[in-house]
């Protein structure tokens, strides 16, 4: 049985809305019940700059969940007729547009209607403008949803998995915000989540913070007083880990598959190799909360919006990881 999987364009002002188009003609879109949540002016737009046109039938949102419809169809939702947004441009219209289109792709999906949640690139300066107070969107998902268990961006490529126990911070505070805690946490997520999604028996490596490791405490000791207190904490939890390893040599070894994830203690520590090796390709997953939740791991790229250039590659991926997350969440019930 197919999943049903809620399409959200993304911010209307960036590329997000051609994505959506190109995945809707590739084969793969076939794998799922896909329920477009957009704009039919903005969608038609898209269309425009692609050259990639496909009919999208309106549905009721009392519908979804019918195994009985076409796919993919359009919701009907209060946003369905708006028009056009100022490409380029992150302000509080297309903003709010976003979030309005989230809030409802979440809730279908939370009451079961959709079994995951895919999303376009956003901009976090229009969600802002437009009205989201949170750091960030895995944030306001968190209040949406009422979730009140640990959660954390997980980055993919391909096969191999990341998280970070530090994420939206100054880098002059990561320090200090780290905990043998954070790290088991960020540890258990990364190994929930790859079990999640069909591995059952997750490897996972630990970085270190500082450069090579720091050096028996040359160039400082988190490694020592934190972090491996913390990979001890996660082994307890039942997770497969190993660490602290240099973080400019351990994306080497899982890259020739020695690992399934690696957790890394900031944000750019995971995100510059894992960008390097398919900044075309990556995923990142709103780990931890209640619903399956994906997106492209690239931004909205408003210098090129409007041209139909927009590569779908990560779109893709994003939207082939619903699909599977969708399958186990249903295995598991």
């Amino acid at each position: 049985m197919k999943p049903n999987i809620a399409l959200v364009i993304g911010d209307p002002a960036g590329v997000g809305p051609e994505l959506v188009v190109k995945l809707l003609s590739d084969e793969s879109a076939g794998q799922a019940n896909v329920y477009v949540i957009g704009s039919r002016a903005v969608l038609a737009g898209a269309m425009h700059e692609t050259g990639v046109h496909r009919d999208l039938p309106i549905v009721a949102l009392s519908d979804i969940g019918s195994r009985d419809l076409p796919s993919p169809v359009l919701v009907d939702w209060p946003g369905l007729n708006a028009d056009g947004f100022e490409r380029g441009q992150a302000k509080a219209d297309n903003g709010k547009f976003m979030l309005d289109m989230l809030t409802l792709g979440a809730r279908l999906t939370q009451q079961g209607a959709t079994d995951a949640l895919c999303f376009a690139p956003l901009n976090k300066g229009a969600l802002r403008a437009g009205g989201m107070q949170q750091q960030d969107e895995l944030r306001w998902f968190e209040d949406l949803l009422g979730c009140h268990s640990y959660t954390g961006e997980l980055n993919v490529l391909d096969t191999l998995w990341t998280s970070r126990v530090t994420s939206h911070v100054a880098l002059r505070d990561v320090s200090g915000l780290l905990t043998p805690e954070g790290v088991a946490d960020a540890a258990k997520l990364i190994t929930d989540s790859l079990r999640a999604a069909g591995k059952a028996e997750p490897r996972v490596a630990v970085c270190g913070l500082n450069p090579h490791n720091g050096d028996n405490g040359n160039y400082g000791n988190e490694e020592s007083t934190v972090i491996e207190p913390g990979i001890a904490l996660a082994r307890s939890r039942g997770c497969a880990v190993d660490g602290p390893f240099p973080a400019d040599t351990i994306f080497v070894r899982a890259k020739s598959g020695q690992y399934d994830g690696i957790v890394t203690m900031y944000h750019d520590q995971g995100q510059i190799a894992m960008k390097l090796m398919g900044f075309e390709r990556g995923v990142t997953v709103q780990g931890g909360l209640p619903i399956p939740v994906t997106t492209p791991a690239h931004g909205t790229a408003y210098d090129i919006a409007g041209r139909g250039i927009a590569n779908v590659g990560a779109m893709k991926n994003a939207f082939d990881l619903a699909c599977h997350m969708a399958a186990g969440r249903h295995t598991r019930s």
